[in-house]
């Protein structure tokens, strides 16, 4: 229980980087940067797969390939084009603040696919960690359509955890990271030819490729993998509690890299997290859920 804990505050934490480690690459285009990063971690969690050799499940199957595909089309490459797109419409601290919301999402739909009843203790923690988020984010304005982006957005973060569970009990972290990241380049890179046509790639400089290097290898392969291993462990509802700390690591990043200091609404909102946290891992005794009882045993399959 331990360990698939500190695994899902880890992938969150290396999450959060994400904001303040892009504005370094935010002259290069958007969609073929994503598709590039995609791309490169799938090649890494390939190898990591032949490295670390094993029983091997063999290819997906049709089911196990409309889910990945929903998967990668969901919680990467859409996910990826409301972020963006949103960003033109309302501030980072809205749409912040709405994806800050999954840990509500995930403790009441997450037991429901389960078909069992959302535990009241996990459902008042996840809403204690989404208002923490919301006020380390910081409540700002924008348009409809931003918001409808953001709410775009939140379902992608959504679908990138609750699609992953009938895949991992045979697949394995390591492969439904490798299989998804794969799948979600091809995407990016079409919607990047769309948008911004011959100039969707283009030789980045040595900061890109240092930036683009730590998303591929943390924020998508590391985090990934740890994730999803924390998936299987302690069920959607609470390693959902967990990305609540996204926020949180957005502010010590930029803290780190000087490009601003936290406020009291900041400090107040790390708290709430923490104590949202708490609460909801204090059922942590409790009997494992369907899904994170089977996706326990696919610790061989990685």
């Amino acid at each position: 229980m331990k360990v698939h804990m500190i695994g899902a505050g880890s992938a969150m934490f290396l999450v959060g980087t994400l904001t303040a480690v892009s504005a370094t690459v935010s002259g290069y285009p958007v969609f073929g940067g994503q598709a590039l990063r995609y791309a490169v971690a799938a090649v890494l969690l390939y190898a990591v797969v032949l490295v670390r050799g094993g029983p091997r499940p063999g290819r997906p199957s049709g089911r196990e390939l409309v889910l990945l595909t929903a998967l990668a089309g969901t919680g990467l490459a859409a996910f990826n084009v409301c972020i963006v797109a949103a960003t033109e419409d309302t501030s980072p601290a809205t749409i912040g603040t709405v994806v800050a919301t999954v840990p509500v999402v995930l403790a009441l739909v997450g037991p429901l696919l389960e078909r069992r009843r959302p535990a009241p203790q996990v459902v008042l923690a996840a809403c204690a960690v989404a208002a923490g988020a919301a006020l380390a984010n910081g409540l700002g304005g924008g348009t409809v359509r931003g918001l409808l982006l953001a709410l775009g957005a939140l379902a992608g973060e959504v679908c990138f955890s609750l699609l992953a569970v009938p895949l991992l009990p045979r697949l394995g972290p390591l492969r439904v990271s490798a299989y998804s990241a794969a799948l979600a380049a091809p995407m990016l890179l079409v919607v990047g030819l769309l948008v911004d046509g011959s100039g969707v790639l283009r030789v980045p400089t040595w900061a890109e490729l240092a930036a683009f290097g730590y998303l591929a290898v943390f924020v998508t392969t590391v985090a990934f993998c740890l994730w999803y291993g924390a998936l299987g462990g302690l069920g959607p509802d609470r390693a959902g509690l967990f990305a609540g700390l996204i926020p949180i690591s957005a502010l010590i990043t930029t803290v780190v890299l000087g490009l601003g200091r936290p406020g009291p609404a900041d400090l107040a909102g790390a708290v709430l997290v923490g104590a949202g946290v708490v609460l909801g891992l204090g059922r942590g005794r409790e009997k494992p859920s369907g899904a994170a009882v089977a996706v326990a045993g696919a610790g061989r399959n990685l």
